[in-house]
């Protein structure tokens, strides 16, 4: 996975490398009290990248001064319950990922409504989920490993990044279009789980592209389909899942911006203007496109939109495996 580059690409951007005009500020945000941005995963990742991304933005077109803090533990939890527990005055955000919007379908302990409990401000970026197979098994189409499956079904199992991941519901969608009844191992972390379909413990894996598209290289790993609605410019040599037999199936990890509940409407709306600004520059566009991300660009409210059809599609998913919170 590259996403140290990512990550290095965006303290070029802190550098000044982006012509993006400043937002004036208006009324008294920001004012003197440093902005908290708080990202509850470890550093490296592109939650965090993205994270700091938007506390740059923040201190060099608004004239604050933010500061990127990881808050990890807990599954994202502790980060979580920290800016639920903040003051709603524009000083403490949350940048984090698709788990946010799932964390209460997963988790026993987040006892909060992320569409009730956090503002939505922006989602700033996605990445399609890809499916794939063991190098070492012969089937390399999509249709093959579906018929071979079939066939011998104690022969093939999925591998799950995490429970309650965009992984994660991902499969149980595609034994559920596909008719397999496929067992499911779980690992901690998408690194581990690609480590064993690699050596051919397990077969199969559905996860975000930038985790799996790059191990590729040395034909351990065969990208079998996207689950996108058209072929991707992250990859285009990947089919859709729909091109394999599957229309329809279209999943992706996000990340966003979310704020304490009751945060003014203007000071959600100024930081998703800023974001947009940061998203649209070819700059932004080139160097994620490279780390096999896509910038997204929408209001707030095509934001909450897109986030509480996540929730509901998750939810239906997870009780139809009669999934139980951990």
């Amino acid at each position: 996975m590259k996403r140290r580059g990512l990550l290095l690409a965006a303290g070029a951007v802190g550098a000044g490398t982006l012509s993006i005009p400043a937002i004036h500020a208006q009324g008294s945000w920001p004012h003197g009290k440093p902005i908290r941005v708080i990202i509850p995963w470890p550093p490296g990742a592109a939650n965090d990248t993205l994270g700091r991304l938007l506390a740059q933005r923040l201190q060099e077109k608004l004239g604050a001064t933010a500061v990127a803090e990881n808050r990890t533990g807990g599954a994202g939890l502790v980060g979580t319950n920290a800016v639920l527990q903040a003051p709603n005055d524009g000083y403490t955000l949350l940048a984090s990922a698709f788990n946010t919007a799932v964390m209460p379908l997963v988790l026993k302990g987040a006892n909060f409504d992320p569409q009730r409990d956090l503002e939505v401000v922006a989602r700033t970026a996605k990445a399609p989920l890809v499916m794939v197979s063991s190098g070492l098994r012969p089937q390399k189409s999509l249709k093959d490993i579906i018929a071979a499956a079939k066939e011998k079904p104690r022969e093939w199992n999925f591998a799950i990044s995490s429970l309650g991941s965009a992984g994660h519901l991902a499969t149980i969608e595609f034994l559920r279009r596909t008719g397999l009844d496929l067992d499911m191992v779980t690992y901690r972390g998408t690194q581990p789980a690609l480590t064993d379909l690699m050596g051919g413990s397990v077969q199969l894996l559905i996860d975000p592209c930038f985790a799996l598209l790059p191990a590729r290289g040395d034909g351990k790993v065969n990208a079998v389909g996207i689950a996108t609605a058209e072929r991707s410019v992250l990859a285009t040599d990947v089919p859709t899942m729909a091109e394999s037999g599957l229309p329809g199936y279209e999943f992706q990890s996000w990340y966003g911006v979310w704020a304490p509940r009751g945060t003014p409407a203007e000071i959600c709306q100024r930081i998703n203007t800023l974001m947009q600004e940061t998203m649209r520059d070819p700059e932004i566009v080139q160097r994620m496109t490279k780390q096999v991300l896509e910038p997204v660009t929408e209001s707030t409210e095509d934001s909450k939109a897109f986030i509480a059809s996540e929730i509901k599609r998750a939810g239906e998913l997870l009780r139809s495996v009669n999934y139980q919170p951990e």
